[in-house]
């Protein structure tokens, strides 16, 4: 491993679990409140969650912004995709611009949109798009690995860092997104390696692929998974081997994340798969993911249980760049406006509820 590699060993080391305390005392407060006892669900357990994560009651997330991880994927060249590579450096540079689906949603929740180059074909000029690609596109996971360790871990550095500077700017949550024509054949790939399971079972059509284009994608998974034999014990392996570029940065923006207190919500089936990752390399990053919506990739509710994470909305969304996060954020605002402002029993003098067995 190279001598960057302490960065990653590092943040791991610095991850500890959600404060059983804060958790503690922000179920009291919920009980409290003037309503039906966990009348909101899991709306309440994601304040408390957040109270635990912050280590705090009284959580916040006021300052919050989607990081998308944008990056190419050398899979392309299967035909794999309806679209080619050029559409995820045209995407970014929209992102920077404010005119990407995520941007439009992010206006409405008072959110940042923060564009990444974590790895496109060609380095994207545009001001609003962070450079942080350690190496441009990936290999052909077809006929050999993604990337090397190395490299991987040092993308996940970037995502680290990422995490690091945000948070140093008073960010108090953030939305894991991402941007990559092929990494629904990616993440896909990765879940079988995580799970066992066929490609068959975990392969979606992503942006559009006719039922001819589903069977090649299928097909083209299933030989990745043959040439490279990513060791599933192994998340570094497996994301390099058969992962992509922007899975590596999302991997490391989670462990970040998890180092530094600062919560984050996990989007769709790429943004999931490296979440994955996270837990399997940091068990107690969990403790610091949001699961907002359950993706309508096939992996998605086995990443979700992967992660033992329940999300709010079943919409059957499949878009990615955070848009699931987007989506649920208000309905995070609304539950801690309620957890702020709702008076309690006694003020409202009304006679308490109580847990019965």
């Amino acid at each position: 491993m190279s001598e960057s590699g302490e960065l990653f060993r590092d943040t791991i080391r610095q991850v500890r679990p959600a404060d059983p305390g804060a958790v503690k005392k922000a179920w009291d407060r919920w009980d409290s409140r003037c309503k039906p006892l966990r009348g909101l669900g899991r709306l309440e357990e994601m304040v408390v969650r957040l109270a635990g994560a912050q280590r705090t009651p009284d959580p916040a997330a006021d300052k919050r912004a989607a990081v998308i991880m944008g990056a190419d994927n050398g899979v392309v060249t299967e035909g794999v995709t309806q679209t080619g590579s050029e559409v995820t450096r045209q995407v970014l540079e929209n992102m920077g611009e404010g005119i990407s689906t995520v941007c439009v949603m992010s206006r409405m929740i008072r959110a940042d949109v923060i564009p990444v180059d974590i790895g496109l074909n060609q380095a994207c000029s545009h001001p609003a798009v962070r450079s942080r690609a350690v190496r441009r596109g990936t290999g052909n996971i077809a006929r050999g690995p993604a990337m090397t360790e190395e490299e991987c871990i040092r993308t996940m550095e970037e995502g680290i860092g990422i995490a690091r500077e945000l948070k140093e700017k008073g960010y108090d949550l953030l939305i894991a997104g991402e941007m990559g024509i092929g990494n629904t054949t990616t993440s896909a790939a990765c879940a079988c390696a995580f799970s066992g399971r066929s490609p068959e079972e975990l392969t979606g059509r992503g942006a559009g692929l006719s039922a001819e284009g589903l069977k090649k994608k299928t097909a083209v998974i299933r030989r990745a998974l043959e040439v490279n034999r990513p060791d599933p014990s192994d998340p570094v392996d497996v994301i390099a081997k058969v992962g992509g570029l922007d899975i590596a940065g999302l991997t490391g923006l989670y462990l970040g994340c998890a180092s530094l207190g600062t919560a984050v919500l996990v989007d769709g089936a790429i943004s999931g798969i490296a979440a994955c990752a996270a837990k399997m390399l940091c068990p107690s990053s969990a403790d610091y993911m949001f699961a907002t919506h359950c993706s309508a990739e096939p992996a998605g509710k086995v990443i979700l249980k992967t992660l033992g994470l329940e999300p709010v909305l079943y919409a059957d969304m499949h878009l990615g760049e955070g848009t699931g996060g987007a989506a649920f954020l208000p309905l995070l605002d609304q539950a801690l406006n309620v957890y702020r402002h709702l008076p309690s029993f006694a003020d409202s003098h009304v006679e308490a509820y109580e847990h019965l067995t």
